[in-house]
C-alpha cells in the first residue's frame, strides 16, 4: 500500500497529542473549580468594596445599593468593632487553638473575624446555603435592583442589630436571587480589611472529607432551575483570605447543616467534618437557645467533647450542662432573664451564675441582649 513519506510518524504524533488533550480535559473537569473572579465581582456588586463593578451591572445600581450598605458598615465599625475589639483582645487568650467552630452562625464571619483575627480556620454552620456566585450574570437590571434590596436590608440588620432574624434568613439567603450568605461573608471581609485569594465550594463524604465541585458538579447543578434547590446544591463555601498586604492566607468554610440529632444521625458529613478539627476554639450567639433543647445532644456532646473555650451570648451551653462536664464560666454584662420564650428553660440557671458572680461591666452587645435589652456575654473553657 503506497503511503505519504512520514504519514505514520505523523498518524502516531497526532494520537499522542489527542491522547493527552483528551487526558488533559477529563483532568480538567474533575479539578476544583475556581469562583475567586466571582467573588472579587460580588465584593464590589455587593458587599460594597471599593473597585469597578462589572460592565454587565448597571452602575447607578450599584452607587445606590452601596450608599446603603456603606453607611451600615461604617456605623457598625464604629458602634460595634471598635468598642468591642480592644476588649475581646484583652479577654481572648492568645494561646487558643487556631482553629474555630461557630455553630447556628447564620452568615456572620464578621463576629468570627473580631474574635479570632488571627484564626487559622473558622468554620461555621447554619440552615443557610453560601448560594451560587454566578447569580449575578444571570439577572437583568430589575432583578438585580430588587436581589440587591433583599441584601441591603439584611445586611443593614445584622450589622445595627448585631444579629439577624431567622425567618428573615430563609427568604433572603435560601430564595435569594443573589448569594446573601456569599455576600455577608465578603462583607465580613471588606470590614476586616482582608481580600480572597481562592473560592472553592464543596461537598462533604459521610466521613467528613471536602470533596470540592468540579465543572462536571456545575453542569448538573445548573440544570436545577428551582432557586431556593440551585442554592442548597451550592450550600457550602470555602474562601481562602489574607490581609491586604499581607502573607499569611487563613480559610474559612461555611457548611449547610441542620444540626439536630436526627438530621446528624441520617446524615452525619458535617458532624464527622467537626470531629476531624481536634481541639478547637468555639463561639455562638443568637442561636434561638438550641443548645437548649433536647433534640440538640449531639451539639452539646462535641462542644463538651472538642471545645476547649467558647464565647456565647445566653444562647450558649448552659451551665447546668457545662459545669459537669469540666467547663467554668465567667459572666459579663448584665443579665435578668431571656429576651424570648424559647429561653424561658435556661433562664434560671443563668440569672443564678450570674448573682453568683461579681459584676463586670460589658459596654457593648454580643448577639441578643436580655428582656431588659441589656447586653450580657459568658466565657466558657475547660478547667486545667
Amino acid at each position: 500500500m503506497w503511503q505519504i513519506p512520514g504519514m505514520r510518524s505523523l498518524l502516531v504524533a497526532a494520537a499522542v497529542l489527542a491522547s493527552r488533550l483528551s487526558t488533559a480535559h477529563a483532568q480538567a473537569a474533575d479539578s476544583p473549580h475556581e469562583f475567586l473572579d466571582d467573588a472579587k465581582a460580588l465584593l464590589v456588586i455587593g458587599a460594597c468594596a471599593d473597585g469597578k463593578a462589572p460592565d454587565k451591572v448597571k452602575a447607578e445600581l450599584v452607587t445606590k445599593h452601596c450608599e446603603k450598605v456603606k453607611a451600615a458598615q461604617e456605623e457598625y465599625k464604629k458602634s460595634w468593632v471598635s468598642v468591642a475589639k480592644p476588649w475581646l483582645e484583652s479577654h481572648v487568650p492568645k494561646t487558643l487553638p487556631k482553629t474555630v467552630v461557630y455553630p447556628f452562625a447564620g452568615g456572620d464571619l464578621s463576629t468570627a473575624l473580631t474574635v479570632f483575627p488571627d484564626a487559622d480556620e473558622i468554620t461555621t454552620l447554619s440552615l443557610e446555603p453560601a448560594g451560587d456566585p454566578r447569580a449575578w450574570t444571570k439577572l437583568d437590571d430589575k432583578q438585580m435592583k430588587a436581589a440587591l434590596a433583599v441584601v441591603e436590608k439584611e445586611i443593614s440588620s445584622l450589622y445595627r442589630s448585631n444579629f439577624s432574624v431567622t425567618m428573615n434568613m430563609i427568604g433572603a439567603m435560601r430564595g435569594g436571587q443573589l448569594p446573601t450568605q456569599l455576600i455577608f461573608s465578603l462583607t465580613a471581609l471588606t470590614i476586616h480589611g482582608y481580600e480572597p485569594t481562592s473560592m472553592r465550594y464543596f461537598k462533604l463524604a459521610k466521613d467528613g472529607a471536602v470533596v470540592y465541585l468540579t465543572d462536571a458538579d456545575l453542569t448538573k447543578i445548573d440544570k436545577i432551575k428551582n432557586v431556593a434547590s440551585h442554592n442548597r446544591a451550592l450550600g457550602n463555601v470555602e474562601i481562602k483570605f489574607k490581609k491586604a498586604g499581607g502573607s499569611k492566607e487563613q480559610t474559612y468554610r461555611h457548611i449547610m447543616a441542620n444540626l439536630d440529632d436526627d438530621h446528624i444521625k441520617s446524615d452525619p458529613s458535617a458532624y464527622a467534618h467537626l470531629e476531624k478539627k481536634g481541639n478547637v476554639a468555639g463561639m455562638t450567639k443568637a442561636a434561638s437557645y438550641l443548645l437548649s433543647f433536647g433534640v440538640f445532644k449531639k451539639m452539646r456532646e462535641y462542644i463538651i467533647k472538642n471545645v476547649e473555650w467558647m464565647i456565647s451570648d445566653s444562647t450558649g451551653l448552659p451551665p447546668k450542662i457545662g459545669e459537669p462536664a469540666g467547663f467554668e464560666y465567667e459572666v459579663h454584662g448584665t443579665y435578668t432573664a431571656s429576651n424570648m420564650a424559647a429561653g424561658g428553660q435556661v433562664t434560671p440557671q443563668w440569672k443564678e451564675l450570674y448573682k453568683a458572680q461579681p459584676k463586670r461591666e460589658l459596654n457593648f452587645r454580643f448577639g441578643y441582649p436580655d428582656k431588659k435589652l441589656n447586653g450580657h456575654l459568658i466565657i466558657m473553657k475547660k478547667k486545667k
